[in-house]
């Protein structure tokens, strides 16, 4: 995914709930043949949550036999991705070497650290057949002594991270620690990201430990301190509070946040750094072809102008 500056919707921010800093609505953009993208970061009153710097909510869409995505070779520097897919398949190439099809509930982190170019396509089998999307993209930018780190890439299945079955609601750690159990994905800082399905009347805490925190309602329906918020939504709650949330219907949620950063960041286009020079040099680099390309790929996706 790609970002550059837009407008941000009139926000909500309820008075009688003392532990949320901030309701962000989405914007949404279609990206064409009905690929809609819900932004929730970075916004124009808050850049991250944690290091999360850029927060994307694409689909559901339904693609037609022949039809698909594809998002061509594009750079980043800074920053590191996660794919994380509820429907549909996306075939990830970088210029790394990594080729890997992610799958539903797979982690997929993608650090670029000095620089990396990928491309993001729906895998040949699912383009001939038609498939469903829906997922999540995340950007976490990088603290300042990681910012230029060798470009690498991990992979969990879903069925390689740890899973917590409760009665009334299910979460996977897809990174960091929640509820007591650690995944087991390497990060340069501490953040945390956990996908938690619950059921109508099910409450879930939100762990009080992270020093940034947030909830991303995928769909469904949440009332926290007596408050309602309908998906989709990004709720970003102050420091310390012990938060509990209670399901009102069948609701699926992103648990995130982690340590803030030691500043803020610059962020253009696929670009996130601490330094306006670096990402000058990034742009230049990409212009003139100092990427290493992409295998398998003959296109690219040029500098905006």
């Amino acid at each position: 995914m790609s970002w550059m500056p837009d407008n941000d919707p009139v926000l909500g921010d309820p008075k009688s709930c003392d532990a949320l800093d901030l309701v962000i609505v989405p914007r949404t953009r279609d990206l064409g043949d009905g690929f809609a993208v819900r932004r929730a970061l970075p916004h124009g009153k808050r850049q991250m949550v944690g290091p999360f710097i850029f927060f994307d909510h694409f689909g559901p869409v339904q693609f037609v036999s022949g039809k698909g995505m594809d998002v061509r070779p594009h750079p980043h520097i800074g920053l590191a991705t996660v794919t994380y897919l509820f429907d549909g398949m996306i075939m990830h190439r970088d210029s790394e070497g990594n080729v890997q099809e992610i799958a539903p509930g797979a982690m997929n982190l993608m650090t670029a650290g000095r620089g990396i170019a990928h491309s993001e396509r729906t895998p040949d089998t699912q383009r001939a057949a038609g498939q469903k999307m829906l997922g999540l993209q995340s950007w976490i930018a990088l603290p300042t002594g990681s910012e230029e780190i060798a470009p690498s890439f991990q992979h969990y299945a879903a069925g390689d991270l740890p899973m917590i079955s409760e009665r009334d609601f299910t979460a996977r750690v897809i990174a960091g620690s929640s509820f007591g159990i650690a995944s087991p994905v390497a990060m340069v800082s501490p953040w945390f990201y956990t996908e938690v399905t619950a059921v109508g009347g099910a409450t879930v805490p939100l762990d009080p430990d992270h020093e940034e925190r947030a909830i991303y309602l995928v769909d469904g329906e949440v009332e926290i301190a007596n408050e309602r918020y309908e998906g989709p939504r990004l709720l970003i709650f102050r420091p310390g509070d012990r938060i509990t949330v209670k399901a009102l219907k069948a609701t699926r949620m992103m648990f995130l946040g982690g340590d803030a950063l030691e500043g803020p960041r610059h962020i253009w286009w696929n670009f996130v750094s601490s330094s306006k020079e670096r990402i000058e040099q990034a742009k230049q680099d990409w212009k003139t072809g100092r990427f290493a390309a992409v295998p398998q790929e003959h296109e690219f996706i040029p500098l905006p102008e």
